[in-house]
């Protein structure tokens, strides 16, 4: 946590006072520099060392190697790196065993999260509340730091020094301005176990801010022990959002496998020679396949969605090992037979548990949830060429809508209005492959009436929570499909076509917000604001739309005024989303599919495009993202070249250049 002080022109800083030191006295012969003789244990983990012999005291305390001879790893950053987290793995054991053997915690209690805070165990070693004045410090003559805290309770928030009274010395009255606003950082750490085994290890950083000057010795809320370390996370995150810019629902789902729980353990069974797919999957698959639900509620897809179902679903934890297997083909290059067999294995594995389940007509949610995990997870690995001698995505999406009728999850989305219901996660993804996954087929979507009647009452289905888009958008992308199918179908002549065109363009004036409602996402500190994030995205989806919808009018060109416009106007949209790695372009495959495949050679759209593929890298080539880009491709080669040969430019459509190439692609 860091609260910056007011600096002499008003504005928050970093810097606390002038860079002008105070005059030496006789108080300075009593400083001196850092000891470079120390353990390089010690020096690594930047604690004071006592220099014993032949270990100093707190490498006997923690039960870590003391060495004073330079040991290899010292000179090669990536070694010190493994030699620093083997030695934070070496004293968390060690805690929870002189936890264990105080009888402070229970046989079968996980361990808790790792905050950035200080804690009780910070300071049990003696040695480290002992430290020589700083040469540096411009404030070391008016304070003793080598004093104890002198507390009745000992407060994990208190700080472990007293505040220094600057603005009660004359010295610093005239560069103390009056109170202004400050800002307040909070950075929270967890670190995930799978089986006993650290696994992964997150941080995030949550910024608020005040119009309310702090007081003098401001610190957060005392906790009265340290259960607080076992509290759920999704409580501490909405209590540290409360107070920011936007109050974000963290419990907005009903999870499959019950409400939030505070277990950071999980125990998954999986065979020795399937354990390094399981671990690539947690470090580096699972990230990928929810990055919306992870802005808006950090940690629920991994805790709340995925975990608990690789415990208890057999079917679900196959598919998860067979994405693996693809994600390792394809971003590490691995070729060869073993890799191909542990994909089919567990391919073949997942396929036929769900038929054998489906024949025993029982357990209907694992099923649901084990079926949209092959199809949805399939879109954020594997290149274009990774293609399965396997069902389409669209027959198990057939399974998918049978088991959700089975479970009556369209009635329980629509009756889910109330304060206190909550849609149905497993339905809200469902309903987003469900109406993008219709476009790829020229098909109404199954759950269209519910759809529209969710519109009609204006309520939520959780699609923005869990993807970005709004609701409303979404459902009047549904009914454009709707409208689309019967097109195909010859159902409509062209006078009720343009009809039904212009009424839905006039709802889609509707979801129109005011002048200004785009702008980048960030917050002052860097970090991604989730409203914001949401609307710059529906911004994308609903440009999209309307390009989708104006190319259902007859005799519609890419040419056209409107349409140049409205490509236009996407690309200009596209330049308030996060891009790079760590951006959001995985999470608009279909608006750009939509938009690109609408763009002439002249567009801007087409140079965002490619500025935006340069910044993603190598992850452009994989999942959605990347059939996306291979498709649009091929969709301009074949336009651009009727043009270079003097023809008129015809519409290509990219449902059509899928079927020539024979592919059967879910880019949503």
């Amino acid at each position: 946590m860091s609260t910056k002080l007011p600096t002499q022109s008003g504005k928050t800083s970093n810097n606390a006072a002038p860079k002008s030191s105070p005059p030496k006295s006789s108080t300075s012969s009593k400083m001196h520099r850092r000891s470079r003789s120390g353990c390089f244990t010690c020096r690594l983990r930047r604690k004071k060392c006592d220099e014993g012999k032949p270990q100093c005291k707190a490498c006997k305390h923690l039960g870590l190697k003391c060495e004073y001879k330079r040991p290899q790893w010292w000179s090669n950053n990536e070694q010190r790196k493994n030699q620093k987290d083997g030695i934070k793995n070496i004293i968390k054991r060690t805690k929870l065993s002189e936890k264990h053997q105080a009888g402070a915690i229970g046989a079968d209690t996980p361990p808790g999260l790792t905050h950035s805070l200080p804690t009780s165990a910070t300071y049990s070693d003696v040695t480290a509340r002992t430290r020589a004045v700083s040469e540096d410090s411009q404030y070391s003559l008016e304070y003793d730091f080598n004093q104890y805290p002198g507390q009745e309770h000992y407060d994990i928030y208190q700080p472990q020094v007293f505040t220094p009274q600057f603005e009660n010395h004359s010295h610093y009255q005239p560069f103390m301005p009056p109170p202004t606003p400050y800002e307040v950082d909070i950075k929270t750490e967890r670190q995930m176990y799978v089986n006993d085994v650290p696994t992964r290890r997150d941080s995030s950083i949550s910024t608020f801010s005040t119009y309310q000057p702090p007081s003098s010795h401001a610190t957060l809320p005392s906790f009265p022990d340290e259960n607080w370390i076992h509290e759920d996370p999704h409580e501490s995150q909405a209590d540290i959002f409360s107070g920011g810019e936007e109050g974000l629902d963290f419990n907005f789902f009903d999870f499959s496998h019950g409400a939030p729980h505070n277990s950071q353990q999980a125990v998954i069974q999986v065979d020795d020679c399937d354990r390094p797919l399981l671990d690539h999957f947690i470090d580096n698959v699972l990230r990928l396949i929810f990055p919306i639900l992870e802005v808006n509620q950090h940690g629920s897809a991994r805790s709340e969605v995925i975990l608990p179902a690789l415990e208890s679903n057999k079917c679900y934890l196959h598919c998860c090992l067979s994405i693996s297997a693809m994600h390792l083909k394809s971003t590490q290059g691995i070729q060869g037979e073993q890799i191909d067999n542990d994909i089919m294995r567990h391919r073949y594995a997942t396929v036929s548990e769900l038929c054998e389940a489906l024949g025993r007509d029982t357990d209907h949610l694992q099923i649901l949830e084990a079926t949209l995990g092959m199809i949805f997870f399939q879109c954020s690995v594997g290149g274009p060429n990774d293609c399965l001698p396997d069902i389409p995505w669209h027959q198990h999406f057939q399974a998918a809508t049978s088991l959700v009728h089975k479970l009556d999850l369209p009635n329980a989305i629509t009756h889910s209005n109330g304060a206190q219901v909550h849609p149905p996660f497993n339905m809200t993804l469902a309903s987003w492959i469900d109406i993008l996954g219709s476009t790829m087929l020229g098909r109404a979507p199954q759950f269209a009436n519910t759809y529209r009647e969710k519109h009609l009452s204006s309520s939520s289905s959780g699609l923005c929570e869990l993807m970005g888009c709004e609701d409303r958008i979404m459902y009047l992308i549904s009914e454009i499909a709707c409208l689309e199918a019967l097109k195909l179908g010859n159902a409509l002549d062209e006078i009720r076509l343009c009809e039904h065109i212009q009424l839905l363009a006039q709802q889609m004036d509707l979801t129109e917000p005011t002048s200004g409602a785009v702008e980048y996402p960030y917050s002052p500190s860097g970090a991604i604001r989730p409203k914001q994030l949401s609307k710059n995205m529906t911004a994308m989806y609903r440009v999209a739309a309307r390009i989708w919808l104006c190319s259902l009018v007859p005799g519609a060109s890419q040419d056209d005024q409107t349409m140049l416009d409205l490509v236009a106007r996407l690309a200009g949209v596209m330049e308030y989303i996060p891009a790079g790695s760590e951006g959001f372009d995985r999470s608009l495959v279909w608006p750009l599919l939509i938009g690109g495949s609408q763009s002439t050679p002249s567009s801007p759209f087409r140079h965002v495009f490619a500025e935006r593929i340069a910044h993603l890298g190598e992850q452009a080539k994989f999942g959605s993202f990347g059939r996306m880009e291979r498709l649009l491709q091929e969709v301009w080669r074949q336009s651009d070249e009727q043009c270079q040969a003097g023809s008129k430019r015809q519409n290509v459509h990219w449902r059509d250049v899928m079927q020539q190439k024979g592919w059967d692609f879910l880019l949503i």
